[in-house]
């Protein structure tokens, strides 16, 4: 019986350390690019679409950490190329960051977040992009904004 025992008590031993295992910190960290010019999408930070156009950015969109229905910017400023959409949501609210060139077609996205933050890379050409949250009635209460890229 002793022989059991022991494999036994390391069996349990070893499921309870998985089953605890985990970060339950509720950051959630994700970078994604996206070509706007084809809506290709490559996990990882590289780049879609082929060669590099150089130049580049990164913007900072923060949600409102007063639980309103907006961001604590409403334009933003980023120079042609790779953007990177830096998001943080400091609300139990899911929220995201999409951004729309001007004919209205979704060119990048970042995920849909609670208290956490996100990264999305956008390789943006030169002109007035939208910003907005795509969760329904959010863009319509104010969560979106205008973002220029030079």
């Amino acid at each position: 019986m002793k022989k059991l025992a022991a494999p036994l008590v390391l069996a349990l031993a070893a499921f309870a350390l998985v089953a605890c295992g985990g970060d339950s910190s509720g950051t959630t960290t994700t970078t994604t690019t996206t070509d706007a010019n084809s809506g290709a999408a490559a996990e990882g930070g590289e780049e879609a679409g082929g060669g590099n156009e150089g130049g580049g950015s990164t913007v900072d969109i923060e949600a409102d950490p007063n639980g309103a229905l907006a961001y604590t910017t409403d334009s933003a400023t980023a120079e042609a190329g790779n953007v990177t959409i830096d998001f943080t949501n400091p609300q139990a609210l899911t929220h995201d960051v999409a951004i729309e060139d001007e004919s209205g077609e979704m060119v990048g996205k970042t995920e849909l977040i609670d208290e956490g933050e996100t990264s999305e890379q956008v390789k943006l050409k030169a002109g007035e992009y939208t910003f907005y949250c795509t969760v329904p009635g959010h863009r319509e209460a104010g969560m979106e904004g205008t973002l220029t890229v030079e």
